[in-house]
């Protein structure tokens, strides 16, 4: 393991010093974690040890304590699974055909008996390959700055701010791996956690908060897990558009937290035209909008603090009952959008809806003969057509109705 901590030129001379003010070293962050020079983060590979390397680096920076098997590190050894409903298998030897990622984990030690762990996921997707939505024949960086430089980044500037948080809990801030292959970091984390894990009071997941829009509006899942956390996140915002799901389940690294009954908050601002693409760089972030979550955190975790223990609550798993469907429009839902319809919030190059005319910012209000009020309703309505149906959507503009014939 002590290879990994070689650190090259590069890392040493992107560290910042003390002095940096908050928004700059958000900047600085993101900067090094999606520069082209760490090739996307893809697990496993030398660029994501760089990167590993350098929030390690970042979290001695800051004081926090060593809280890995080595170091700060903590390696996981897995095998992939091509069968996307089977666990990967994990390995504590190395084996052919295993890959090796690695958590990077920080400890803020206030004595207390509780601790709240606070993630982010630092992988991305390399050059594309399975999960990339980019279309082009030829390999691209893709360098995956709201996913998830800008988690990673918020993440150290909430650990840079351990002295403005409640000390009735200690925290635990880990840059989980493998998460773009299967949450196989906060996995491996929650079954061989480096802290006593019936210790663990709740986990806050960072995952894609760089592109807060003017609408300021901030998606919080997990709000059900805890009988808590409504009221809390509501009573501490001045700022955000607060859009609030129950469900502990979802996509990123909270879940694996969820799964082993611990009350969780996942924050996401959202999904936009660049993910999974090349163009997921660092200039396209909003830096105030991230330091404004920043400092919103940091007063619900001191509310939190003053609680004790948080009870846990299960809630629906919605993932469940999401329709299936094997056509679509070639849109990106916004998942923010809480007005009637589904609104587009990013449209597919060469796809239906391009075809045709349906652009940013338009709300479908009808799906042939379905009326569409919820995304919720539009996957549903889409669940009952195959490829090569023909049928109508109907959308908002500008406050001008507007209808288009469409084939799959």
């Amino acid at each position: 393991m002590k290879q990994f901590f070689r650190f090259a030129p590069l890392v040493i001379l992107v560290l910042s010093c003390t002095t940096t003010n908050p928004l700059q070293q958000l900047k600085n962050d993101v900067a090094f974690l999606a520069s082209d020079d760490l090739e996307g983060r893809k697990t496993g590979t030398q660029s994501e040890i760089e990167a590993a390397k350098y929030i390690a680096s970042r979290f001695d920076e800051i004081g926090l304590k060593p809280k890995g098997t080595e170091g700060y590190l903590q390696a996981f050894r897995f095998k992939p699974s091509k069968d996307p409903h089977t666990e990967a298998l994990f390995s504590s030897t190395d084996q052919e055909g295993y890959i090796t990622g690695l958590n990077v984990i920080g400890f803020q030690n206030n004595n207390a008996e509780t601790t709240v762990v606070i993630g982010a996921h630092y992988d991305h997707l390399g050059y594309g390959g399975d999960g990339s939505l980019y279309r082009d024949s030829l390999p691209a960086i893709h360098n995956g700055a709201d996913d998830n430089a800008s988690g990673v980044a918020t993440l150290l500037s909430l650990a840079s701010n351990g002295n403005n948080l409640g000390r009735q809990n200690n925290y635990l801030f880990i840059a989980f791996s493998g998460e773009e292959m299967g949450l196989l970091g906060s996995n491996y984390f929650v079954k061989n956690s480096t802290i006593e894990s019936a210790s663990i009071n709740f986990m806050i997941n960072m995952d894609m908060v760089g592109r807060l829009n003017e609408e300021n509006a901030l998606a919080v899942y997990g709000v059900g897990t805890s009988p808590i956390f409504n009221q809390v996140l509501n009573a501490n915002n001045s700022i955000f558009k607060l859009v609030l799901n129950e469900s502990g389940i979802g996509p990123s690294d909270h879940t694996s937290f969820y799964l082993n009954d611990i009350p969780v908050l996942h924050f996401f601002t959202g999904q936009h035209e660049d993910y999974h693409k090349p163009s997921d760089d660092a200039e396209t972030l909003n830096y105030e909008g991230m330091l404004s979550i920043s400092d919103y955190l940091i007063k619900v975790i001191n509310a939190l603090d003053l609680n004790g223990k948080l009870a846990f609550r299960a809630t629906k798993n919605e993932s469940e009952e999401t329709p299936r469907f094997t056509v679509g429009l070639g849109v990106v839902p916004d998942y923010l959008y809480d007005g009637e319809g589904m609104r587009i919030d990013g449209v597919s190059e060469g796809k239906i809806a391009q075809k045709v005319g349906l652009k940013k910012g338009d709300i479908v209000i009808e799906l042939g003969t379905s009326k569409i009020t919820t995304l919720m309703e539009y996957m549903k309505a889409l669940s009952s057509y195959k490829i090569g149906d023909q049928t109508t959507v109907s959308i908002m503009r500008d406050g001008v109705s507007l209808n288009f014939e469409i084939t799959f």
